[in-house]
């Protein structure tokens, strides 16, 4: 049985995998479509107005409304700060400083949701936090409709 630090250990994994040229890795990247984060966003500004729009039908009080839209915007301006941190790091070279930013903005993203459903009984009169869980959770839940539709859509990787 080989030890992980052994050297021959990774020859023999090695064998398994081809690896690929320039112009293969290309090929590879043009054929791998990727999810826009901005469209993730809007579609979640999208579905947060929606939520706020249906309150409106099932209630018919503005506070609903105002609740939903809290909570969808309890979403969308953390994930916005989050995506606009990330977009400042695209020239970052280096691999751990990449995952440092991450951890940091995904961070900011946390707080900064937590900070905003705190602040919401006291930002929202007579706070509706019905309305404000299915605004807040139905945007949420885009992101992963998203990822499932994306999936959903993707071609097989050919064999190179």
């Amino acid at each position: 049985m080989s030890e992980p630090w052994d050297d021959d250990a990774g020859d023999a994994e090695e064998e398994h995998f081809k690896k690929l040229s320039a112009e293969e890795v290309k090929a590879l990247q043009q054929t791998m479509s990727k999810v826009s984060p901005w469209r993730v966003l809007s579609a979640q500004v999208l579905v947060g107005a929606l939520v706020a729009l249906l309150a409106w039908f099932v209630t018919g009080r503005v506070v609903a409304v105002v609740s939903a839209a809290y909570g969808a915007l309890a979403v969308v301006l953390p994930a916005l700060v989050f995506l606009r941190g990330l977009s400042r790091q695209q020239g970052v070279r280096h691999a751990g400083a990449a995952l440092g930013g991450f951890f940091v903005w995904e961070t900011v993203k946390v707080v900064l949701t937590v900070a905003m459903l705190i602040a919401a009984p006291r930002l929202v009169f007579e706070l509706n936090w019905l309305a404000l869980l299915a605004g807040f959770v139905l945007t949420m839940k885009v992101y992963w409709v998203a990822m499932w539709l994306h999936s959903a859509r993707k071609k097989p990787v050919a064999n190179f």
